[in-house]
């Protein structure tokens, strides 16, 4: 497979908001053990808010458009930082993208490198300091060095270089959010941000597998 159409690239991203709203437990437990506790619900609110935007309106005429719809609705739905953050996350590749009815690899590379760098500028994030661009910059990177343009081939390097990522967050002291106040007792723990972003990368890679 080398390129998504218009309709295949909603499917995906309704794959991917479906796959949220099932993590809600494992990002609330993830979250609850260095944070606040509601990043489970609000990604998956933000999800369920973003699914029946796309599914009313149904008819695009760009990849462009599912993408921005996402972004904008979660940005307007979640709030607080996480909303600013996940909506920048699709958002911010929009960007970079001329308006296409397809999607292929260079446009993937093109998009998240867009929503990496977006993510960076508001979050003031880099990898390390325990946050989704841990897990959301080795994937960018990966995709970035592979030269394949098999979506699936591409999407299974970003995805396993996003779950590393998560791991490598258990390492780190974190910057940002309350974790910040537990010092070295975060370490040990993964981040939640970083685990949904891990989640997103698994859950586009499983739908381009299935329909390869």
């Amino acid at each position: 497979m080398t390129h998504l159409n218009i309709q295949q690239t909603l499917n995906m991203i309704i794959a991917v908001c479906d796959r949220v709203i099932e993590s809600e437990p494992l990002l609330t437990e993830v979250d609850r053990q260095i944070g606040d506790g509601d990043h489970g619900i609000g990604m998956s609110e933000g999800m369920k808010k973003a699914k029946t935007a796309l599914l009313e309106k149904a008819s695009f005429e760009t990849v462009n458009e599912v993408f921005k719809l996402t972004g904008m609705t979660m940005l307007n739905s979640m709030g607080g930082a996480s909303g600013v953050i996940f909506g920048s996350l699709f958002l911010g590749g929009v960007k970079n993208l001329e308006p296409s009815s397809t999607l292929d690899a260079s446009g993937f590379r093109l998009l998240l490198r867009g929503a990496l760098d977006a993510v960076k500028k508001r979050g003031k994030a880099e990898v390390g300091d325990k946050t989704m661009v841990d897990a959301l910059e080795p994937a960018v990177l990966a995709m970035e060095a592979s030269d394949t343009d098999n979506l699936v081939a591409l999407l299974e390097v970003a995805s396993e270089a996003a779950q590393e990522g998560v791991e490598n967050s258990k390492k780190y002291v974190a910057k940002f959010g309350k974790a910040q106040y537990l010092g070295e007792r975060a370490v040990g723990h993964q981040d939640a941000g970083a685990t949904s972003v891990s989640i997103i990368f698994k859950a586009m890679h499983d739908y381009l597998l299935s329909v390869a």
